[in-house]
């Protein structure tokens, strides 16, 4: 039971990544498919700000979730990428409001803000050079 554990703990932090990436990827699929469901969404505000159409701006943030989903998937400067992500998250929650689509959008932020939190894990492609010695390490170990 004690290495079904060790297991879970060590790749814990990639499924979250992972799953967040999922949600993210999507959400930026969808958005492109499906701009004008997604309009309604946009604040008046950043429409009269940037003067354009509301769904130039959702195929902006489509291309932002895509780009950024797919470096998340990859682990590439992964709590950069995260904190964006978290930050964009957070900043939806509060254009929908109180409501099951902001507690719902306020989960996924948090969830993609412990991504940043947690930075790089095992199966990132980039990872600090400690994280590496000591996934060898345990590789090694448990041959």
């Amino acid at each position: 039971m004690h290495k079904v554990i060790s297991f879970l703990e060590k790749y814990s932090a990639s499924v979250l990544r992972y799953g967040m990436t999922m949600v993210i990827l999507w959400f930026g699929i969808q958005q492109l498919l499906h701009t004008q469901s997604y309009t309604a969404y946009v604040p008046d505000g950043a429409v009269t700000f940037t003067t354009l159409p509301a769904t130039t701006l959702v195929y902006f943030n489509a291309m932002f979730e895509l780009v950024f989903g797919l470096l998340l998937v990859f682990g590439w400067r992964t709590r950069t990428v995260a904190l964006l992500l978290a930050l964009h998250l957070f900043d939806i929650m509060l254009v929908v409001g109180y409501g099951e689509i902001g507690t719902r959008d306020f989960g996924l932020a948090l969830a993609t803000f412990v991504v940043f939190m947690n930075g790089a894990d095992v199966l990132c492609i980039q990872q600090p050079k400690q994280k590496v010695a000591d996934t060898i390490n345990y590789q090694v170990n448990n041959i």
